[in-house]
């Protein structure tokens, strides 16, 4: 269980308070709920790995001009930062269970607006349907929270963990779905987004079933700490950091990474289906020993753990542009932002309490995919 040095407790943080886990329970005891979370999360993230896969792809076919052929995919990250901190603001008034499924829905639009949109060749109509899924998949994201509030603290680490697995279930929804549907319909890729959409709609199905932590009466009364006074304490900044980091070297990267090997390196959508797989793949797979290795090395530890791996894939990236090289790029790539984006996430609900959680939580978001959308 985590170790609190100096006999402070949580959300008083200071230079001493870097939590410890105990990294011998790691998958035992975890709550259903988590789990039909961690299938959620899957289902609602899958669109993020298609928009990935195929949408700088579709924007070098009907953009105006080349150089606005990853617009679609930044839309995305910056429709997720406008949502985040109105997402915080309506979960903290009408609760989560109802965001995340009005928010489900509000994908399911963009989805199918998308589909229209490829139709008419639209170009314009593609980048709103971007925006609209960016916005929903900030709730997607929330569900991280939720997952850790529905166990102790002292699971935390687990219950993220876990939830993150989903992604490996996404990573190959997602560009399956991208493939299957690429002639599904008379205009290419189309018919991928209206099989996100009904991968959308079992989403909404299953976090239906969520049952949310409600705080208590007195809890409720409370007003909280002023956000910037929250935001001072060192492990809330190192917890940005850690994750404003891992995303924003991951988005430079990734982004480029399909157009740059389908349509520059010359390699099929099969190799570079592959590829993409293989990296939003290795972004989760580390979770099955975070809470292991964090135990040993601390988070810290794990912190620069990822910094290394970042550093090390950018190095590869640079050497060549076979084959091997963008696995080995893309890969490395996932393990790193893993060790940065957990490490932020577990480090975060310890520099805050309670009644503070909604609006510590979307402001981090905030942040966090500002700089994504930056990158």
């Amino acid at each position: 269980m985590p170790v609190y040095r100096g006999g402070i407790n949580r959300g008083q943080a200071t230079n001493e308070y870097i939590p410890t886990i105990d990294g011998h329970t790691i998958m035992r005891n975890v709550p259903a709920q988590v789990w039909r979370l961690m299938v959620a999360y899957a289902l609602m993230m899958a669109g993020t790995s298609l928009m990935v896969l195929i949408a700088g792809i579709i924007g070098v076919q009907i953009a105006p001009s080349p150089g606005l052929a990853t617009l679609p995919v930044a839309l995305t990250i910056v429709g997720l930062a406008m949502s985040t901190l109105p997402t915080g603001g309506l979960q903290n008034r009408f609760g989560r269970r109802r965001v995340f499924i009005s928010y489900g829905f509000i994908a399911v639009l963009a989805a199918l607006m998308a589909a229209l949109s490829l139709a008419n060749h639209s170009f314009g109509g593609f980048c709103l349907s971007a925006i609209l899924m960016g916005w929903a998949g900030a709730a997607g994201h929330q569900y991280r929270f939720a997952a850790m509030e529905s166990v102790p603290v002292e699971q935390a680490p687990k219950a993220t963990s876990v939830l993150l697995l989903g992604g490996i279930l996404a990573a190959v929804v997602g560009p399956e779905i991208a493939v299957r549907g690429q002639h599904l319909l008379a205009t290419e890729f189309a018919g991928s987004y209206l099989l996100l959409a009904c991968v959308y709609v079992f989403g909404i199905i299953l976090i239906s079933f969520y049952r949310e932590t409600r705080l208590s009466s007195a809890q409720q009364r409370l007003k909280g700490r002023p956000l910037l006074q929250i935001v001072r304490s060192p492990v809330i900044t190192l917890s940005i950091a850690a994750s404003a980091v891992g995303y924003g070297v991951m988005s430079f990267v990734m982004t480029a990474g399909p157009i740059s090997m389908h349509e520059h390196a010359g390699h099929d959508m099969q190799a570079t289906k592959l590829v993409l797989q293989s990296h939003i793949a290795a972004m989760y797979l580390p979770s099955l020993v975070f809470p292991w290795l964090c135990s040993k090395i601390g988070y810290r530890g794990m912190v620069w753990a990822g910094v290394a791996a970042l550093l090390t894939c950018l190095f590869i990236g640079l050497v060549n542009t076979g084959f091997i090289h963008y696995w080995l790029t893309m890969v490395i790539l996932g393990i790193g932002w893993n060790f940065l984006f957990l490490s932020g996430t577990n480090l975060l609900r310890h520099g805050y309490r309670d009644e503070d959680r909604f609006k510590v939580q979307s402001f981090n978001d905030f942040l966090v995919f500002s700089i994504q959308g930056i990158a």
